[in-house]
């Protein structure tokens, strides 16, 4: 079956986020798939000042990360994204790919949620943005 993402980015590894052995530090693959999470949602509306004016704190719950091939200095590749809603959950399932050979170095399901107004609970602008991807998607 083939996946259909709703975002992706190109990065390119830069020298000091390898580590001794010459590849990408495992810790700095959350950096990345961050910043491509951050940069999607800001592509469906929703921004930091929008979060701010809501009062909502989206937060990281839980991260799955399955290594598959490492990255290394100088190498371009790029971030997929798919985000899905389920009750307090928005699941964001990343992968990333070595472009100059499609290879899969990382997948990642990442599970956030939202605080609103200092409670844990679904947030409305958040799961409309997610609906309306989705729909496209599915179109």
């Amino acid at each position: 079956m083939i996946q259909k993402y709703d975002y992706e980015i190109e990065f390119k590894v830069r020298d000091y986020e390898c580590d001794m052995a010459g590849i990408v530090n495992n810790s700095v693959y959350l950096n990345y798939l961050e910043h491509a999470r951050h940069e999607f949602i800001r592509t469906i509306g929703l921004t930091l000042q929008k979060f701010l004016d809501e009062e909502i704190i989206p937060v990281v719950a839980h991260a799955d990360l399955s290594y598959k091939t490492p990255l290394k200095s100088g190498e371009s590749f790029i971030v997929k994204n798919r985000v899905e809603h389920s009750g307090l959950k928005y699941i964001f399932y990343q992968d990333i790919f070595r472009i100059s050979d499609n290879k899969l170095c990382l997948k990642a399901v990442i599970t956030t949620t939202s605080i609103v107004q200092g409670k844990l609970a679904p947030s409305k602008i958040i799961i409309d943005a997610i609906r309306s991807v989705i729909e496209k998607r599915e179109i």
